[in-house]
């Protein structure tokens, strides 16, 4: 017989000589039955990683969507001011772009300085109350960057832990394993193999989980600085108009 005859033509040959092929030892164990079939501790870990998958996905899905409609309504929202030709008309104007957070600096920023003009037209007080438009200006634009950074401390969480709590079901479906094989007295490989499997799938689950919530961080981190960067460059044009003409 051929040196590379496999264990199909081997029975085939058995079969053919009036001989019953033996029974075949492989048992075939599905993802599911390996999962359901592990000990309390690993299925724990993995229904963990799996709500923070969940929870982790439906952050990213909307951030995604708030993000990029909060950079249109900027991006229109600074073309609108640029075109506009009196303040006023452009505070009314921007009610249409409330998820612009360019456009609510703006209008923190105007009320101020509406109230500094109702209060005193003396030239003096106006002068000092120029701290007072750029402190409006300041602590909206750190209330708009609290909004844009909610949620994404849960993506940089799962990201850092979600890795540590697969290894911990590894180390733990591991060490169940080797039990396994005190018990039994034996370390063939059909002993070993559905410990070490339990193990694994909590490592697989903890990279499913970390690996997205990562890269979601990062580029959300990045659009977020961009409009940062944005809310203070408008804070400092308008600073400048406001001072030009009505704090001279």
């Amino acid at each position: 017989m051929a040196a590379g005859a496999g264990p199909q033509a081997i029975d085939v040959v058995l079969v053919a000589l009036g001989q019953t092929p033996p029974p075949s030892n492989v048992t075939e164990i599905s993802l599911w039955d390996t999962v359901t079939h592990s000990g309390p501790i690993s299925f724990a870990a993995l229904v963990l990683l799996v709500i923070f998958s969940v929870v982790s996905w439906a952050i990213i899905a909307h951030k995604y969507f708030f993000l990029r409609r909060a950079s249109r309504e900027s991006e229109k929202f600074l073309a609108a001011f640029w075109d506009a030709k009196r303040l006023d008309q452009m505070y009314q104007q921007s009610e249409q772009f409330s998820r612009s957070p360019i456009s609510q600096v703006f209008r923190s920023g105007y009320i101020e300085l509406a109230r500094l003009k109702k209060r005193s037209g003396d030239e003096e007080t106006l002068g000092g109350g120029i701290e007072n438009v750029e402190r409006a200006l300041r602590r909206s634009q750190n209330a708009e960057i609290t909004t844009l950074e909610s949620l994404t401390s849960f993506l940089a969480t799962v990201g850092s832990t979600a890795p540590f709590i697969g290894l911990f079901g590894t180390v733990w479906g591991i060490m169940k394993a080797f039990q396994d094989i005190g018990r039994m007295g034996s370390a063939n490989l059909a002993t070993v193999a559905p410990g070490i499997s339990e193990a694994l799938i909590a490592t697989a689950a903890g990279l499913a989980a970390a690996i997205p919530a990562v890269i979601a961080y990062n580029f959300f981190l990045s659009r977020i600085r961009v409009l940062t960067s944005e809310m203070e460059s408008f804070s400092s044009d308008f600073l400048n108009i406001v001072k030009r003409h009505f704090f001279k």
